[in-house]
């Protein structure tokens, strides 16, 4: 995701931090920025996460970088969950 520069990991970011709120049921609490920020922090946790699994994250593409913040973003939104306490209603 080097590649892609700063507005590439704002897009990508955004996007995924937004999903994986949706998806993790904590878009209510968050705005654009905090979507962002959760993308951004996610893509780094999912690339740390995979490099350590032996997974070569360089070459991946946009796709790939795209569901890396995903996922990483969902891990992060669980993570903070679990230590604020909040669950999912509904």
């Amino acid at each position: 995701m080097l590649g892609l520069g700063i507005i590439g990991w704002i897009i990508i970011g955004g996007l995924a931090g937004w999903i994986a709120s949706k998806f993790m049921g904590t878009d209510a609490q968050q705005g654009i920025f905090l979507n962002i920020v959760v993308g951004v922090v996610g893509g780094l946790i999912g690339g740390f996460l995979l490099k350590l699994l032996g997974v070569d994250v360089e070459g991946g593409g946009i796709i790939f970088s795209f569901l890396t913040c995903l996922g990483g973003a969902a891990i992060l939104l669980f993570l903070v969950g679990l230590v604020t306490g909040r669950r999912k209603v509904g």
